[in-house]
């Protein structure tokens, strides 16, 4: 595989669900696979909700879509701040159209409902988020892990497993 083909892009911004990045990118690693984490500005520190910190290795406007191999869209409060910014919204909606994997857990589909990614599609969320989805055309479900197409949605932190598993079982790992 290339390069290309074993890069991970990972959308992230401050008040991110600590476990919702750490837990996919060590699954991901230990397939082989190489995360990048994408943000607003290449170089900035970041501090999750329970006190962890991460170090964006790229701004969104440098990052180019055909250089990854899936998109990770973390929750906590990172997609409601990622989602006021045109060019990770832009990302984002290049990144689904491409028909590459993108998962999104917890409050991470708040940021595929701006990139206008949902409309019929089958997802599920952070309970708080259900409303948001279905007043945007998703058909939502109760469940561990959805997948519909290239699109993988969770819950919440319990069902990292599952989301987990089933973003490898889309890079055919």
């Amino acid at each position: 595989m290339s390069d290309t083909q074993k890069t991970v892009a990972v959308v992230l911004a401050a008040d991110y669900e600590d476990s919702e990045l750490e837990q996919p990118v060590k699954t991901l690693e230990h397939a082989g696979f190489h995360c990048e984490l994408i943000g607003e500005k290449s170089d900035e520190e970041v501090r999750g909700k329970r006190g962890g910190k991460a170090v964006i290795g790229k701004a969104v406007d440098a990052a180019t879509v055909s250089d990854y191999a899936a998109l990770v869209i973390p929750g906590g409060y990172s997609p409601d701040h990622l989602r006021i910014n045109d060019a990770m919204v832009a990302f984002v909606r290049d990144f689904f159209r491409s028909g590459k994997p993108v998962a999104a857990i917890c409050h991470g589909p708040q940021l595929l409902i701006e990139a206008d990614v949902v409309n019929g599609r089958r997802v599920t969320s952070w309970p708080s988020v259900r409303t948001d989805l279905i007043n945007a055309g998703a058909q939502w479900q109760d469940r561990e892990v959805v997948v519909d197409g290239n699109l993988i949605t969770s819950r919440k932190p319990a069902d990292l497993d599952a989301f987990g598993q089933a973003l490898l079982d889309q890079l055919g790992h």
